[in-house]
């Protein structure tokens, strides 16, 4: 089977105008098994890969990713990495994965995912709509707010496998993603995310200025500073809200620090608060 380097050259001998090269290079019987491989990912848009390990020239994976840079086919992408140095190689694009829809790299481990590894995957990806970065600690609101996509509909953020919960200082910036996103949020997760109550407060309000009442349907805020005053302005605006997570919440009264499921009990919540 052709290794990434070889894939990628084959790829790129006739579009520089260098056909005659590849009879050369490949003998026939290798050149029947490219094509098949080529048909085959010509219909691939969705890729799950929790459970490879991403390493060395692993056939199955990376070529797949340099003929993606190619024809920009992927829409959901599923895939643990690991750190590993990387070379030069089988990287560079201009258009990045512009149909991609949804991304998961959450983890039950530490994560090495930063900022800029996360901007390379999803600089050109303005239509993506669902983002799962559970257990990503790296991840900066700053680089969230950088990202293109206009419209994310689900942003799970909760810290649920750090040995570190409970000991971070307060964090600041995510108002500056509720802010961006007010418009098109469904699905918050931000369990165990130590922003400070003045920003919680903040990101809440942005998400109450979103002009469709209905929008938001689920917010896990548990373990988080959020406060009674910031948790009244959310609830009250919110008309489709049917999930909501208080568990763990130190800064809210004894008896409100649980689940509720269904606008009937959470409505039940805020007729208590006031």
């Amino acid at each position: 089977m052709l290794d990434c380097r070889s894939f990628a050259l084959w790829k790129f001998l006739p579009r520089a105008g260098l056909e005659p090269l590849v009879g050369r290079i490949w003998p026939p019987d290798r050149m029947f098994e490219t094509y098949w491989v080529e048909d085959a990912f010509s219909y691939l848009d969705r890729s799950d890969n929790n459970n490879t390990t991403i390493k060395n020239d692993n056939f199955s994976l990376l070529n797949l990713c340099v003929y993606s840079i190619f024809h920009q086919t992927f829409r959901m992408l599923n895939v643990r990495p690991l750190h590993k140095t990387m070379r030069n190689a089988c990287t560079d694009s201009t258009s990045g994965f512009p149909l991609l829809e949804e991304l998961c790299i959450a983890t039950t481990s530490y994560s090495y995912m930063t900022d800029k590894e996360l901007w390379d995957i999803l600089f050109g990806s303005t239509k993506l709509r669902v983002l799962d970065l559970r257990g990503c600690s790296r991840i900066t609101p700053l680089g969230l707010a950088a990202l293109p996509c206009q419209e994310l509909e689900c942003l799970f953020w909760g810290q649920y496998f750090s040995s570190s919960i409970g000991l971070s200082t307060p964090k600041k910036g995510l108002h500056l993603l509720t802010q961006k996103w007010n418009q098109t949020l469904q699905q918050l997760d931000i369990a165990n995310q130590l922003f400070s109550e003045d920003d919680l407060e903040m990101a809440m309000s942005h998400l109450t200025q979103a002009t469709d009442a209905d929008t938001l349907r689920s917010l896990n805020l548990s373990g988080t500073r959020i406060t009674p005053p910031a948790l009244r302005s959310i609830i009250s605006q919110t008309t489709s809200l049917n999930y909501l997570n208080l568990s763990s919440c130190r800064y809210l009264p004894r008896g409100m620090k649980r689940i509720y499921r269904g606008q009937e009990d959470i409505r039940q919540l805020l007729d208590k608060m006031e």
